[in-house]
């Protein structure tokens, strides 16, 4: 039995044997060990995420073009060598604000400010006093298009508060003296009134205008409100030497570029100039002091300020004497002295801007010298603090 046993043992092994397959091993060709061939690691596949869609630009809205406002119709011409009328006076206005010998508010009209203007320029010219031939043949060589169309800039936001206060008490609390409306801010930029305005543009509501309208303007270098800064002018040579004078009987100030002698300063009455007063640089027509209040003399200019605040002292403007009761009213076009102060050396007395360019020439002030802001803003580049000031 035992024998039987291990008889089948052995046959169950060798049997097992058998069954298993057999495995081939190639052997190299040399000597050396051969390394078993790595499998290389494939690189991980990195899935971008997909592009988000690409948005469609907007096409902004097409701004509507500026309305084509048609210029006036030309007007008859004017006798070369007689007071002009029509587009050959707005031509002599602006030839001679052009040229600084200020006519006031470009109207078309010759009134007694464009005709002082007209004898100052003869003056320096060396022309009669009274002659027109002369101005008005330059004038219509040199200004050709009386009028353009000017587009209402989009800064005039900035500079109209419609809301400003006839107050002193609530001016005081505002930031800035703005204009009141765009036709007054266009009005004073091309040194017009808003009557003359309405009169250019017939089909066009001059109190309803907003930023980008056009409108037909005089054609005249515009006065740009926006471009002023609160700085002020120190004295410089040359500009420290001049001269000038302010005559209150015929409301006009008249800039020398060195102390005149008496005979240069002529009587704008006189009918003739006998030689060229090339020493005659400016001139521009002002509103004087009340009687009471204007201090004859001279003085030096002490400051030259622009875009001041205004001491608002209303026993000040009764009186000619100052208060402890003032109210401090903020800088702009607005400000009852405008967008510049040029003081004196005699207190409270200066040359200064206005906020009604109209009634220059009309109403009187409390002492000093008023002059349209257009006008007011150019004394910097004629005059500077330590030039002489006389009132007559």
């Amino acid at each position: 039995m035992r024998v039987f046993l291990t008889f089948l043992f052995l046959s169950l092994t060798l049997s097992a044997q058998e069954s298993e397959p057999k495995i081939l091993k190639a052997l190299p060709l040399e000597a050396e060990a051969v390394e078993p061939e790595q499998t290389p690691i494939p690189k991980p596949i990195v899935v971008e995420p997909p592009a988000a869609p690409e948005k469609l630009k907007e096409t902004p809205p097409k701004e509507k073009p500026p309305k084509e406002i048609p210029l006036p119709k030309p007007t008859e011409p004017s006798p070369i060598d007689q007071k002009p009328t029509g587009d050959d006076a707005t031509r002599l206005q602006i030839f001679l604000d052009q040229t600084s010998f200020g006519p006031g508010v470009i109207d078309g009209k010759i009134g007694l400010f464009s005709q002082l203007a007209v004898k100052a320029w003869n003056e320096v010219n060396g022309h009669p006093l009274d002659d027109w031939k002369a101005v008005n043949t330059i004038a219509r060589e040199q200004i050709t298009n009386p009028y353009a169309v000017a587009l209402v800039p989009e800064i005039v936001t900035e500079w109209v508060n419609d809301k400003l206060s006839t107050k002193r008490s609530e001016q005081a609390k505002t930031k800035r003296m703005a204009y009141r409306s765009i036709a007054e801010f266009m009005s004073e930029r091309y040194h017009t009134d808003i009557p003359t305005l309405i009169a250019l543009n017939p089909e066009i509501k001059i109190y309803n205008l907003a930023p980008k309208d056009s409108l037909n303007v005089p054609n005249v270098t515009p006065f740009l409100v926006e471009d002023l800064t609160d700085r002020a002018w120190k004295e410089l040579e040359d500009l420290s030497e001049r001269y000038v004078v302010v005559d209150t009987k015929v409301n006009q100030v008249r800039i020398f570029a060195a102390a005149p002698r008496p005979a240069i300063i002529t009587d704008p009455e006189a009918p003739a100039a006998p030689v060229a007063n090339s020493a005659l640089l400016a001139s521009f027509p002002i509103t004087p002091g009340k009687p009471q209040f204007i201090q004859f003399g001279s003085w030096k200019l002490h400051n030259m300020v622009a875009l001041p605040w205004w001491r608002y002292d209303q026993q000040l403007l009764d009186t000619g004497k100052r208060s402890e009761n003032a109210l401090m009213i903020p800088p702009g076009p607005n400000s009852p002295v405008g967008i510049i102060w040029c003081g004196t050396t005699r207190a409270g007395i200066g040359m200064h801007g206005t906020s009604d360019p109209e009634t220059i020439g009309r109403s009187r002030s409390a002492g000093c010298i008023r002059l349209c802001n257009w006008d007011a803003i150019r004394l910097p580049t004629l005059i500077r603090p330590g030039a002489t000031v006389e009132i007559r």
